[in-house]
């Protein structure tokens, strides 16, 4: 498979030194003289990834990275001659991919590429959706179930345990689909406050509320013709979810504080981790709106009744991992290999990713021990925290205030945060520290109003 990269710079020379070496490394490349041809360029030649100077005029890489992480657009790698902290952390910020410093040698051009091809699965083995691997019959089943329903307009629900792969299947119902020349938009419900939530979805009009400095889209319509990534949609709230309902029906909607009418056709991919028909019989999620959504409900296994893929999963984020930094770790051992495949895996795809990688930061020789997999699946167990006592003493205050918060709220995240004197996006980014540690949350406990 032939990749494509976009080469942004108003700088002749640089450029063509650029494309040079992108070009050798087998990519097809398309030259942008600034921003502005760059984000045309994005529009009309869908590229795998952007390689952008960071200063140009008009539209900035910076601007430009922002963009494309916004509608969903390829990975983005920043190039600058000013290497300062505020760069380097805007950058970040608007989600580029990489950030490398001029002058840029081919080798470090180079390594960059081949993160990009490695994380996006843009190799010419790679399975369409990146890196979804396993083989095992459930999840061919999942599969093939998604490589069906990806020929109609039907919404699709993903449900299925954090960790579990829903957004990479939502991004495969999308590169499977007839649609796979537009845009794929995500947006993640859990991660904002209902009215930030309403805004980003359905756009806002200038001097909509305070701080609306300009008209702005939102992601149903910079998802036209294209697909729509409602990550978490269990968290939308009730006055959120009527509007929602309203663009499904009728393909249309109003901007917050707008009373134009827009015609949209967007394709809408949700996931969930929670039961939604309990909820619609709690009276917490609209039933109408599930039924909705759940068109073709499709369950995703968890990692534990697929521990067959355990192997190949392994595999690949060695080969990952082992790319990004100075390691001599290839395999691991047989018995640290079995206990893996045993493990119940609480955390699923993302807890094994977790170990994979600090076994490859801390293991000094080619094979991993069953002793060291042994330690750190029986040290997260015991401490889901690696910090220090004292430092887990907090981090187990916190937590228990947290779990607390939800308790006292019926599991809704708004509401504990609002508790708590924190904001959403802090709760969710603590929330999924502990998933991440295989310790999540479980949200069963907080009664009937419990939201997830």
């Amino acid at each position: 498979m032939t990749t494509c990269a976009l080469v942004a710079d108003d700088d002749a020379l640089s450029r063509e030194l650029l494309s040079e070496v992108v070009q050798r490394q087998g990519w097809k490349v398309v030259e942008a003289a600034d921003g502005a041809a760059a984000l045309k360029a994005l529009r009309a030649q869908r590229p795998d990834v952007i390689l952008s100077d960071v200063h140009m005029p008009g539209l900035t890489g910076v601007e430009l990275a922002r963009h494309a992480a916004e509608c969903g657009g390829p990975p983005v790698i920043l190039v600058t001659g000013q290497g300062s902290m505020a760069t380097a952390v805007a950058a970040l910020r608007a989600g580029a991919e990489d950030y490398l410093l001029k002058p840029v040698t081919p080798q470090k051009l180079e390594e960059a590429l081949d993160r990009v091809r490695t994380r996006r699965g843009l190799c010419g083995n790679a399975s369409p959706s990146g890196e979804l691997i396993g083989d095992s019959p459930r999840l061919r089943a999942v599969v093939e179930r998604l490589r069906l329903a990806a020929r109609s307009r039907a919404t699709i629900l993903l449900a299925g345990e954090s960790g579990t792969g829903k957004e990479r299947l939502a991004a495969l119902v999308h590169e499977l689909s007839p649609r796979r020349e537009r845009p794929f938009v995500k947006v993640n419900c859990a991660a904002l406050a209902a009215g930030v939530l309403e805004s980003e979805l359905f756009g806002h009009e200038r001097g909509a509320f305070t701080g609306a400095l300009e008209r702005r889209a939102g992601r149903f319509e910079r998802a036209d013709q294209g697909t729509l990534l409602l990550d978490e949609v269990s968290e939308v709230s009730t006055a959120v979810q009527a509007k929602l309902l309203r663009v499904l029906e009728e393909a249309e909607l109003e901007r917050v504080g707008g009373d134009r009418t827009l015609q949209v056709d967007v394709r809408v991919v949700a996931t969930t981790n929670r039961d939604l028909q309990l909820e619609v019989e709690r009276g917490t999620f609209r039933g109408d709106l599930y039924y909705r959504l759940a068109v073709l409900p499709i369950r995703v296994p968890p990692l534990r009744e697929r521990l067959e893929d355990v192997p190949l999963l392994v595999e690949h984020f060695l080969a990952r991992y082992a790319e990004e930094v100075p390691s001599r770790v290839r395999r691991f051992a047989p018995e640290a290999m079995r206990l893996l495949e045993s493990h119940p895996w609480p955390g699923n795809v993302r807890e094994l990713e977790n170990l994979v990688r600090r076994a490859v930061l801390l293991d000094g020789g080619p094979t991993v021990s069953a002793a060291l997999v042994r330690a750190e699946l029986g040290h997260r167990r015991s401490h889901p925290s690696a910090a220090g006592p004292a430092q887990r003493s907090i981090r187990s205050m916190e937590r228990e205030a947290i779990v607390d918060a939800l308790r006292e709220t019926g599991g809704r995240r708004e509401r504990a945060a609002q508790l708590l004197g924190i904001s959403v996006r802090t709760l969710y980014n603590r929330l999924k520290r502990y998933e991440n540690s295989g310790a999540p949350i479980d949200f069963s406990a907080f009664g009937e109003g419990s939201r997830a």
